[in-house]
């Protein structure tokens, strides 16, 4: 395997953005006791240097996404899911496996892997430890000090920094408000700008309502100064139906929204945020739910919902 100063450079700036595919149907679950299956990881190539993988409903209802990227010297994983255990969701086997084949396509020495996190929540950072012992990477914290640090930002949470992959220059934005970590990222190269939890086809926990409101503010700026191909999450709650969300909880979303957003959806989150102000309560709209009652009255709302779906899904199949 030749050095990274003898590879081939990757050229990631010419033609950018560039027509990725998202022409996929994710998998979402297995009905109870169908005895169907489904991978624990699903794996979909948006390009050659780009891969977006769905943690499988069987192993957690969260089922998150989580995104490699892939630069000339480094690629960078966001997010480690929701499950620990290698046994039960092998990510660190699956990561290995995909660098293993980019690398057999582009040869270098030394290739290193960033491991960090669109935010702090539990469903993003539990497979943290599967990479602990693994050369040649660093991991970065889930507090908002250590993702401060690693990354450089001299602003918070007002900030947004650029991490190189090598020829692959991420953008990183603060993006405060549904956790205290959350950054975006925008990627030149496909035009994708991730967003973790903040926006997704599902429902928007606001536990800081006016940093989330803030975020949002910045988040329709820098891509209306952008070339902005998907805003893409990190859950899908949403069904097809305008307005109709999966229940907490479920385990089985046959009829999902799609996982890609528009820059014109992001406005329109933004609007509706702007539009509620200090009200607490849920504000539904056809491609996502805010919830801006946080408040333990909210939240057990929201729980209770889900405990009836699980209750008469149990019900039904007796």
């Amino acid at each position: 395997m030749s050095s990274n100063s003898d590879a081939p450079a990757i050229d990631f700036v010419s033609g950018a953005p560039v027509s990725g595919n998202l022409d996929v149907r994710w998998n979402h679950g297995v009905r109870r006791r169908s005895g169907a299956t489904e991978p624990r990881i699903q794996v979909h190539a948006y390009d050659e240097h780009t891969r977006i993988l769905r943690q499988s409903k069987t192993t957690s209802y969260e089922a998150p996404f989580l995104y490699l990227l892939f630069g000339s010297d480094r690629a960078i994983l966001f997010d480690t899911g929701a499950t620990a255990d290698p046994e039960a969701f092998p990510l660190r086997e699956t990561v290995d496996r995909l660098i293993g084949e980019w690398l057999d396509r582009h040869p270098r020495a030394d290739y290193e892997l960033v491991v960090a996190h669109t935010h702090g929540h539990g469903d993003h950072v539990a497979g943290d430890p599967q990479f602990a012992d693994r050369p040649a990477t660093r991991i970065v914290g889930r507090e908002p000090e250590a993702v401060q640090a690693f990354f450089g930002f001299q602003q918070w949470p007002t900030g947004t920094v650029g991490f190189d992959l090598g020829g692959r220059v991420l953008e990183l934005i603060a993006a405060t408000g549904h956790h205290t970590s959350a950054v975006a990222v925008h990627d030149p190269w496909t035009g994708i700008l991730l967003t973790g939890d903040t926006v997704i086809p599902g429902r928007l926990y606001a536990f800081d309502f006016d940093a989330f409101t803030d975020t949002l503010d910045r988040l329709v700026d820098f891509s209306s100064a952008r070339p902005v191909t998907h805003v893409l999450g990190c859950h899908i709650e949403m069904t097809t139906e305008p307005g109709r969300d999966y229940p907490l909880g479920a385990t089985y979303q046959p009829n999902e929204h799609a996982l890609a957003m528009t820059t014109a959806q992001l406005v329109e989150v933004r609007d509706a945020a702007r539009e509620i102000g200090s009200r607490k309560g849920v504000f539904v709209h056809d491609d996502f739910i805010i919830h801006s009652d946080m408040r333990i009255r909210g939240q057990l709302r929201m729980i209770g919902r889900g405990f009836a779906h699980r209750l008469g899904q149990r019900l039904r199949r007796r």
